[in-house]
């Protein structure tokens, strides 16, 4: 086995996951932290989890850990130690993977060469053992740490057979260039490009997995203009991939994609405004007219929802992303009444407000002006202070409801109730002191008696 003293710092391994190593060696197995957790720790990251690969087939891993649980067929088990789930994988070779997914067959390998000749990327094809007693041993035939002390991403072997067994190593890449600040090494991001098709056989799921991993970086850009260059971004979301090239009158010499990437940049790193900041500006390409974007928020909104359920992402964020992109162009004026303030505040709802807020700010940006254009500054304050009113927003807060409508005033239940209770609504919303009970239902009843306003409640 090609093995080294262990170089530099050792890595910070936590207790429970020593004590699972140690079991492994003292029942007569070799047993390795691997992987990016590895990579993390060695970058004094803290890792997600921590994965460990063993030449024990699962059936003697089982056997050291009798609390563990064996229902797959990649050789992995999951053993329950001092409270927590940890991952022991069976040593692998390569096979073939004719999906561009998942391998064909798996095979268990007899080295831990074996195991990560297989693997991504040189930075997560590196092992450490230690073997109770004795120096750790640390395994690194592809160089990685030399790698990860130059901050490079580099395919293990050659690069476009590694993205032809899995395409979604590609994707992997550019999110783990965005989250680790490092580069693609140049013969890996040329493949990426020649291989980019592939991606299209992935399926939503890991696709939004790896997306909002990206999103959740520092500066997502990196990954993001890098899934624009290398042709990804054109088979993951052909409507996102029309972004570069198409000019609009923002930074000068920048495209949308440009403006878009500098937007998701800056806004906070909550997922569900980095993912409307992305697609913002969806809509813009499709509504392209005399050098003018005319109703792209409402055009985007709905690509918005389609993109996202295409990937797969929660029906909830689905919603809640759309949301935000069909309301991201309101124009406030320092002009607006107080019932005006009122009135935003209920169209876009008070858990969407701080969100929306922060998108516009951040779309500022990305347009090149300071992120309090447009007096949002101003505006987040008459927001807050109408909502330290209480005030009322919707039915379920008006001193009356249908019930009593029905009860003092004989109406039936259906249409014509649903629409006097919301006016009733846009009425106290406006003028927050007529919402009493008595107040309420002398309005109603005017309501009702004027003819031509009951033929438009019904109509």
């Amino acid at each position: 086995m090609a093995t080294e003293p262990e170089p530099g710092p050792r890595p910070q391994i936590p207790a429970p996951v020593a004590e699972l190593l140690a079991t492994l060696w003292r029942g007569g197995q070799a047993a390795y932290v691997v992987g990016g957790c590895l990579r993390d720790a060695l970058l004094e990251r803290r890792p997600a989890d921590w994965d460990l690969t063993t030449d024990a087939a699962p059936e003697r891993v089982q056997a050291l850990f009798p609390h563990s649980l064996y229902e797959n067929r990649f050789g992995t088990v999951v053993v329950h130690h001092r409270g927590a789930q940890y991952e022991i994988t069976a040593f692998r070779r390569d096979v073939s993977y004719s999906d561009f997914r998942h391998p064909d067959s798996v095979e268990f390998g007899d080295s831990i060469e074996d195991d990560l000749a297989r693997r991504d990327f040189t930075v997560n094809a590196m092992a450490w053992g230690s073997r109770p007693g004795e120096e750790p041993t640390f395994v690194d035939p592809h160089r990685g740490r030399d790698d990860l002390a130059r901050g490079l991403l580099r395919a293990v072997g050659d690069p476009d057979r590694r993205f032809g067994e899995d395409a979604l190593r590609m994707v992997r890449a550019v999110r783990l260039a965005a989250t680790l600040g490092f580069e693609v090494e140049a013969e890996t991001l040329a493949a990426i490009g020649r291989n980019s098709g592939l991606a299209a056989h992935l399926s939503g799921e890991r696709i939004c997995a790896e997306l909002l991993k990206l999103l959740a970086a520092d500066r997502p850009s990196v990954g993001l203009r890098l899934m624009a260059d290398s042709g990804l971004l054109a088979v993951i979301s052909p409507d996102l991939g029309r972004q570069p090239g198409l000019g609009q009158n923002k930074i000068e010499r920048e495209d949308l994609w440009d403006h878009t990437v500098r937007t998701v940049d800056a806004t906070p790193a909550k997922q569900v405004v980095r993912l409307a900041a992305l697609l913002h500006d969806i809509g813009k390409p499709d509504t392209l007219a005399d050098g003018h974007f005319h109703g792209h928020e409402s055009v985007g909104a709905g690509m918005a929802r389609d993109f996202l359920a295409g990937i797969h992402a929660p029906r909830a964020l689905q919603e809640r992303v759309a949301h935000l992109v069909l309301h991201h162009m309101f124009m406030y004026e320092p002009n607006w009444s107080d019932a005006a303030v009122r009135r935003f505040i209920r169209k876009v709802g008070p858990g969407s407000i701080d969100d929306l807020l922060a998108l516009r700010a951040a779309d500022n940006e990305g347009s090149g002006q300071p992120a309090d254009a447009g007096h949002l500054t101003e505006l987040e304050s008459r927001v807050r202070g109408e909502l330290a009113a209480n005030l009322v927003l919707g039915r379920s807060q008006l001193a009356i409801d249908g019930n009593d409508l029905i009860a003092e005033l004989g109406l039936p239940r259906g249409r014509v109730l649903g629409r006097l209770l919301d006016d009733l609504t846009d009425r106290v919303v406006a003028e927050p002191a007529l919402n009493d009970r008595s107040i309420l239902l002398d309005l109603a009843r005017q309501l009702i008696s004027d003819r031509p306003l009951v033929e438009n409640l019904i109509s």
